[in-house]
């Protein structure tokens, strides 16, 4: 593999499946789009520069992950109709300035925001250890119905993938399905993909269907196998949406409890993955903080307390308080049940007593 790992993230889809008129990767998670996570996951992972492949809400997508820009080049192409990721990632191929091809691309679809940098690095270990020109993100799992299997052949090689639509009973002990995350040699990638055939049932052209082209051409192609678990599971509803919703706020807790941060009940405390806080801070249950809400060093927040897009200064305790756009002082203490409105700003010491308003007007 070069020196340079660049990546395809495919980000084609709509709100339909959410009952939305808001583009599937922008969903919002934790208070940041979907597919920023993914973008994370794959920088992380090493990436030096992107393309993201959108579909006709491009200009949604780009400008509003643009607001928040990963820390390496990301260009934004548009797949004008959707014939299936495959022909996405001819498209994407387009937006690279430079890229050799001898070297290698990850292919990450965006509406997996649980996926794991440590998942990525497996990836791109089999693929450089193997030599592979095509290694998949694979799992076994113990029932596969309805899942396209991965075919080895006498020797343990992945010899291809077979459709789900398309296994025979002979073929039902096979249990490792691909994950739809791929690291591939860009020069092959074009002539795999104009090979596949579209499937019968979408008449989609699917990224999947490339192992089989390139195992069946003679190169050498893998799996790296990884542990089953929901990091993998597209979000495609609203019902997955939560789930999601609900691991990355469990994650950013820990993250959180192992600076040093106490919770007194992390279950019933919710971070969005944009709030900043200091040392020794202390949140208690039905705490909500939400979009770039920074607290200060030794604050005491909560309970029932929601602060969004809030500045709080250190030693300050806040409970049952609702606050939006406001900026609250040092050794400040304020509620319980106060209402602090937009464009307010609490002075340093303020004790606001009980049934407390505050509005931009004071």
């Amino acid at each position: 593999m070069t020196q340079q790992l660049s990546a395809l993230v495919i980000a084609t889809g709509s709100g339909a499946t959410m009952h939305s008129e808001r583009p599937k990767p922008i969903h919002l998670l934790c208070g940041r789009p979907m597919l920023s996570f993914v973008l994370d996951a794959v920088g992380r992972a090493g990436v030096q520069q992107a393309v993201a492949v959108t579909g006709q809400s491009g200009d949604r997508v780009s400008k509003r992950i643009l607001e928040d820009p990963p820390s390496f080049p990301l260009q934004f192409l548009e797949q004008r109709f959707d014939r299936g990721p495959a022909d996405a990632a001819l498209i994407g191929l387009t937006g690279f300035d430079d890229f050799e091809d001898d070297g290698d691309v990850l292919v990450v679809p965006a509406d997996l925001p649980l996926l794991r940098p440590a998942s990525l690095a497996e990836l791109i270990r089999v693929h450089t250890e193997t030599d592979s020109v095509c290694t998949v993100l694979s799992t076994e799992i113990d029932d596969p119905t309805g899942r396209d299997r991965i075919v080895r052949d006498k020797h343990g090689e992945v010899s291809g993938v077979v459709r789900s639509a398309d296994v025979l009973d002979s073929e039902l002990p096979l249990t490792e399905v691909p994950l739809g995350v791929y690291c591939i040699r860009r020069g092959l990638l074009s002539p795999a993909v104009r090979r596949t055939t579209p499937d019968p049932v979408s008449g989609m052209h699917r990224l999947i269907d490339v192992v089989s082209v390139l195992a069946e051409s003679g190169h050498p192609v893998a799996s790296a196998s990884v542990p089953a678990s929901a990091d993998f599971v597209p979000v495609d509803s609203r019902r997955l949406l939560a789930d999601a919703e609900a691991e990355l706020r469990r994650r950013t807790n820990i993250g959180w409890l192992d600076l040093g941060v106490t919770m007194v009940d992390p279950e019933r405390t919710y971070l969005d993955a944009t709030v900043q806080l200091g040392t020794d801070v202390t949140l208690f249950p039905g705490t909500i903080l939400q979009g770039n809400t920074v607290i200060g060093d030794g604050c005491e927040i909560g309970p029932d307390t929601r602060l969004d897009r809030c500045t709080v200064g250190k030693d300050s305790v806040m409970e049952k308080t609702m606050a939006r756009l406001a900026v609250i002082g040092d050794h400040c203490r304020v509620g319980p049940f106060a209402v602090i409105e937009p464009g307010s700003e609490l002075a340093d010491g303020t004790v606001t007593g009980p049934f407390y308003a505050a509005r931009d007007d004071e």
